[in-house]
């Protein structure tokens, strides 16, 4: 029998990625038929058909048993991906080329393959948006209450009472703002600005790396300097937003996610923080899961979160992303010419290999994390 634990892990799982991959493909499918293209499949989920329709533009609609995606496939498409089919569009009437995705105008194509990213950015804003004006905003001062002994902070001379206005030139405005920017600045010199007795005063401050395990049991690491605020109850600030407000968060909301990829990576690849923490659909189930058994609102809050980041990683320029695509489609645009087939042919093989070693890593890396590795090694030890 099925415990209720893993029934609520696959039920926030599946609605999760089922809202968050619908809307990316929806982007899609929305511009293709507003570019007059033929959409033949609209499909949520690969593998063989659980259930499935026609609609009355003859596109077929359906899901399929492996809920890890989905796709649009346009008319003349060779697969899931917008490879093109070379004999099905040699063989084509002048009607059908009316309709062929890859008869298009670049512009067109263009339009087509970037709207589902957009979608999923879209998604994200109208949800954070949505957070803020059902619930508010509640906001606390960047005034230090307490400067921990021997920490970073202690030594770029932080007092008590210090309120911190900017950090290298970027306005805080509560310590939230401040902790998110120094978690992800471990070993980078920050230019702290503070106010202090009616007089501001700069202080240069390097966060320490802080190795901690969060409250779903998963291993972070942060930049930490050693500041503490004040937990007094008028310390807290509720504004009620309205719409245009809420609406102004919620793309703040989405930048701050966007940007905070970039930093990570960036580090990443300069070797500041680790990989391990790079995770595939096993920890997005984890999370789904346990975040489901917080609150409803905080599943919905990792929706946007996943739905951001799912519409960032599709524009990356590797081929048989949306960003591949579009790299191609800008070249053509400045070439006047399609890239050569057999170039894009090689190109997805590149792009195929590298996304199935992505994917093979980051499932290496939620084995480990989830520990299911140690159980399997402890069965044959």
């Amino acid at each position: 029998m099925i415990s209720g634990g893993i029934l609520i892990y696959v039920g926030a799982f599946l609605l999760v990625l089922s809202v968050v991959v619908f809307f990316h493909e929806l982007g899609h499918f929305l511009i293709a038929r507003l570019c007059g293209v033929r959409v033949e499949t609209f499909a949520i989920g690969f593998g063989r058909e659980l259930i499935g329709w026609h609609d009355r533009y003859g596109t077929r609609w359906k899901i399929g048993w492996l809920p890890l995606g989905g796709y649009v496939k346009f008319w003349g498409d060779e697969n899931a991906v917008s490879v093109r089919d070379e004999a099905q569009l040699q063989q084509m009437s002048e009607a059908d080329r009316r309709v062929s995705f890859h008869h298009k105008p670049v512009h067109s194509r263009f339009a087509v393959v970037a709207a589902g990213p957009a979608a999923n950015f879209v998604l994200g804003i109208l949800i954070f948006a949505a957070l803020f004006l059902i619930m508010g905003r509640v906001t606390i001062p960047a005034r230090v209450d307490q400067v921990q002994p021997g920490s970073a902070a202690e030594a770029a001379g932080f007092l008590q009472g210090d309120v911190v206005l900017a950090i290298n030139d970027v306005s805080i405005e509560s310590f939230a703002g401040l902790q998110r920017r120094v978690m992800l600045s471990a070993g980078e010199t920050l230019k702290v600005l503070v106010e202090r007795e009616d007089e501001q005063l700069v202080l240069n401050v390097v966060p320490r790396v802080d190795q901690f395990t969060d409250a779903f049991g998963n291993v972070q690491r942060r930049g930490l300097i050693g500041l503490v605020r004040a937990n007094n109850p008028e310390d807290q600030v509720m504004e009620y937003v309205g719409p245009v407000r809420a609406l102004m968060l919620g793309v703040q909301e989405t930048w701050f996610i966007v940007h905070q990829t970039f930093v990570y990576l960036g580090r990443m690849i300069l070797g500041k923080e680790s990989a391990e923490q790079l995770g595939g659909p096993l920890r997005i189930a984890q999370m789904s899961g346990q975040v489901a058994q917080v609150s409803f609102t905080a599943l919905i809050h990792l929706m946007a979160v996943l739905s951001v980041s799912i519409g960032l990683v599709n524009l990356f320029p590797v081929p048989m992303l949306d960003g591949g695509h579009l790299v191609f489609y800008a070249i053509e645009a400045v070439w006047r010419r399609p890239v050569n087939a057999r170039v894009q042919d090689f190109s997805y093989r590149i792009g195929f290999a590298a996304i199935t070693t992505l994917i093979l890593f980051v499932t290496w890396n939620d084995l480990v994390n989830l520990r299911v590795v140690d159980f399997l090694a402890s069965l044959f030890s």
